[in-house]
C-alpha cells in the first residue's frame, strides 16, 4: 500500500488523490492546505494548514503530490525532494526557468518523480504514438495540432478564475498549453529548434461589453443572450460535486451556487473582470530535422477533445481525440482505429483517461521501484516550458526564437 501526502487540495490535487485511493493500492495519511473544507475532502489524513508543517516533520508518506497554485510549486517540491519523497507535480512546474531548472535538479537518481503532462498516458495517445513509432505514415514531415479551449472553460478558468492573469499565475500558453507542446515532443521524439507565434486576447475585453450588460450575470438583463452566462454554465451542474462547480464553493446546491455567483469571481461579467491573458495564439515551431508544427489555442470552439493532423512521407493521420484515420499512401485506404477514451476531454471527464492512467502509472513506480511507467519526467518536461516561454517572447516582440538545446 502506498501513502501519500497531498500538498494543495483543490481540483487537481483531489482528483489525483481520490483517484489513488479508488485503486485500492494508495492511502492518503496526510493533507497540507489552508482552506479547512479541503483538508475535511480527507478525514482520514492528518490535516496542515500550511505544507511547512509537513515539512519541519521526518518523511510521512512514501510519495507527495505538489498540486498548489503554479506560482508556488517550487518551494514544497524541492524541499521534499529533499526529505526524500517521491513526487507527483501538476504542471507546470514553475512559472519560470530558474524555478523550473530548480525543481529539475532537486531530482534524485533513486526517486520516482512525474510531472502531471496527462495528455501522454491516455489510450488515445499510447494508440497514436504506437502507430507513429511502427512507420505506420513514414517519416513525419509536418502536423496540425488544435486546442479547443471552449468558449465556457475559457470564460471559467482564464477570464473569471485563477488563471486569468499572468501576474498571479502565468501567460495562457504556459498554464493552459504546455500539455500540447509536451505532447508534441513526446510524438514527434524530436525538440523544438525555432518557434514564432501571434496570438492575443481578442473578445474578453470591457470594449466587447454589450449595452445594458450588468456586473455579474444575476443582475444582467442581457444574461439569456450571452454565451458566457455564468447562470447557464453552472446552474445546471447543482447537485454534482465536479468541476467545475467544485471550484466556485463547498455547497454545490442551487442555492449554494447562487450565492457563489452573487459574492464570488465566478459571477462576474466576463467584459468586466480584470484578465490580461490570451483567448487566442498560433504557434508554429520547427523541430530537429526540419520537422515543422503549428499549434492553435483557441477559446471559440466546444470544450472538445483535441484534433491533430499528421502528415508522413507514405501516409497520413487525422485524430480527433477519440478516433484515428489512417491513410496509407501505398495502398489508398484509409483504416479507423477506435481508442475509447474514457470521459471527455476537461478536468471533469478526466481528460480522456489520462488523469488515471498517470496516477496509474506513478503508483506502479513507487511500489516497484521501476521508473519506466512513468513518462513525464522534470527534465523531458523542461523543454516544452522552455518552448511555452520561446513563443510568449515571440508573440510579444514579432521575434523568430532559437531555442538553445536542453537535456532529456
Amino acid at each position: 500500500m502506498v501513502t501519500l501526502a497531498i500538498v494543495g487540495a483543490g481540483s487537481r490535487g483531489t482528483t489525483y488523490a481520490r483517484h489513488a485511493a479508488g485503486t485500492g493500492r494508495a492511502r492518503v495519511v496526510a493533507v497540507a492546505d489552508p482552506v479547512a473544507s479541503r483538508r475535511d475532502r480527507f478525514p482520514e489524513a492528518r490535516p496542515y494548514a500550511d505544507w511547512r508543517e509537513l515539512a519541519a516533520l521526518p518523511r510521512q508518506a512514501d510519495a507527495i503530490i505538489v498540486a498548489t497554485q503554479d506560482r508556488e510549486h517550487v518551494e514544497p517540491t524541492v524541499r521534499f525532494a529533499e526529505l526524500g519523497y517521491d513526487i507527483l507535480l501538476e504542471k507546470p512546474m514553475a512559472v519560470s526557468e530558474d524555478d523550473c531548472r530548480a525543481i529539475v535538479a532537486a531530482g534524485r537518481p533513486d526517486a520516482v518523480f512525474a510531472v502531471c503532462h496527462v495528455l501522454r498516458y491516455t489510450p488515445y495517445t499510447r494508440a497514436l504514438k504506437e502507430l507513429l513509432d511502427a512507420g505506420r505514415i513514414g517519416e513525419i514531415v509536418s502536423i496540425q495540432h488544435l486546442e479547443p479551449v471552449g468558449w465556457w472553460h475559457q470564460a471559467h478558468s482564464y477570464v473569471r478564475g485563477n488563471w486569468r492573469r499572468t501576474d498571479e499565475s502565468t501567460f495562457m500558453l504556459l498554464a493552459k498549453s504546455c500539455h500540447d507542446l509536451d505532447w508534441l515532443v513526446h510524438l514527434t521524439g524530436r525538440q523544438v529548434t525555432r518557434v514564432s507565434s501571434f496570438g492575443g486576447l481578442r473578445h474578453f475585453r470591457p470594449e466587447n461589453r454589450p449595452a445594458g450588460a450588468a456586473a455579474r450575470c444575476l443582475d444582467c438583463a442581457v444574461e439569456p443572450a450571452c454565451p458566457y452566462s455564468a447562470k447557464r454554465i453552472y446552474l445546471p451542474l447543482a447537485g454534482k460535486e465536479a468541476w467545475p462547480v467544485s471550484v466556485l464553493t463547498d455547497d454545490v446546491s442551487e442555492r449554494g451556487i447562487l450565492e457563489a455567483l452573487r459574492t464570488g469571481p465566478y459571477g462576474r461579467c466576463v467584459y468586466d473582470c480584470d484578465n490580461d491573458v490570451v483567448d487566442h495564439q498560433v504557434v508554429n515551431m520547427e523541430f530537429e530535422g526540419g520537422l515543422t508544427a503549428s499549434f492553435t489555442m483557441t477559446a471559440f470552439t466546444p470544450a472538445l477533445h483535441r484534433q491533430t493532423r499528421i502528415f508522413g512521407t507514405r501516409g497520413s493521420i487525422d485524430g480527433d481525440g477519440d478516433r484515428l484515420t489512417l491513410t496509407d499512401f501505398v495502398t489508398g485506404r484509409s483504416e479507423v482505429i477506435e481508442t475509447s477514451p474514457t470521459g471527455d476531454a476537461t478536468a471533469r471527464g478526466g481528460h480522456g483517461g489520462g488523469d488515471e492512467a498517470l496516477v496509474e502509472a506513478f503508483l506502479t513506480a513507487v511500489a516497484t521501484r521501476d521508473r519506466s511507467p512513468i513518462l513525464s519526467s522534470p527534465g523531458e518536461s523542461l523543454h516544452s516550458h522552455l518552448i511555452a516561454w520561446a513563443a510568449e517572447r515571440s508573440r510579444l516582440t514579432g521575434e523568430t526564437v532559437t531555442l538553445a538545446g536542453t537535456s532529456r
